[in-house]
């Protein structure tokens, strides 16, 4: 299985932007998760975000956090989670990037958590909670296991702190593409151009967009602006609601995008 960056990177070399789906994993049931995977898999994703349901997911919006109390009513958890990628580890071929805070990491233990990654097939991990100043402890366990710890860079950070996150992200960036929480947007800022630049001259990563992403035409635009896109809100609420062909499409329109300077 290839790392992040290089998923990335092989993505960018077959002409295409990289498409980073966001799933909350029980939704519906752990059931669900493996028949899940598998087939955004087959449709081609760079990678998979796989949501940890939490009981106070302050970076999430209404979509996301609606996804994780079913998840949570199922009995799901993180440990549970990580015990049923394992089960079919051999059969996913693309990363995994694992979007969770920090308490149920640190209640399942650092190093036993590094493990579990390992076995699961996760080679990221994103923890909104943990600021940059505090992010030591985690690339620290996990990066000996081979997880990257993916920085979220916000659009009202100083640019000074812009370059420390950028510099300080593995595998990717995270570029946040909107202010707030996570859920669709009809309209973004107008100086996405020049953040995006200013990231990508901080950092030798790959610079994904992400937050607020919903339509084929979205993926398009912010693509054109950054190495590829993270969906979250718009592929739970396809999922849940059976529409494989909005997510079929939305991953479609990462392989029809063209570089550009302005949205």
């Amino acid at each position: 299985m290839a790392t992040l960056q290089q998923a990335i990177e092989q993505a960018k070399i077959a002409g295409n932007k990289a498409f980073v789906p966001y799933i909350m994993a029980g939704d519906g049931g752990l059931l669900t998760l493996k028949p899940t995977i598998l087939k955004l898999q087959e449709m081609g994703v760079t990678a998979i975000e796989v949501g940890i349901p939490f009981t106070d997911p302050v970076a999430d919006g209404p979509t996301i956090e609606q996804a994780g109390e079913r998840a949570l009513a199922e009995g799901v958890t993180l440990r549970k989670v990580l015990e049923t990628l394992a089960s079919f580890r051999e059969e996913i071929a693309i990363p995994l990037v694992m979007m969770t805070y920090f308490n149920p990491v640190l209640a399942y233990g650092l190093e036993s958590f590094a493990e579990a990654c390992v076995s699961g097939g996760v080679k990221g991990l994103i923890v909104p909670d943990v600021p940059l100043e505090e992010s030591a402890i985690l690339r620290d366990q996990l990066n000996p296991y081979g997880v990257d710890i993916v920085q979220l860079v916000s659009l009202t950070s100083p640019p000074e702190r812009i370059a420390r996150i950028a510099t300080a992200s593995q595998g990717f960036v995270y570029a946040v593409t909107v202010n707030g929480i996570t859920g669709a947007r009809a309209s973004f800022a107008e100086n996405l151009a020049g953040h995006f630049a200013r990231l990508r001259q901080s950092s030798h990563l790959p610079v994904l967009a992400g937050f607020g992403i919903s339509t084929p035409q979205q993926v398009m635009s912010m693509g054109a602006l950054s190495d590829g896109v993270i969906v979250g809100s718009a592929i739970v609420a396809a999922l849940h609601e059976g529409d494989v062909a909005r997510v079929e499409a939305l991953v479609a329109a990462s392989k029809n995008v063209r570089e550009k300077s302005t949205l």
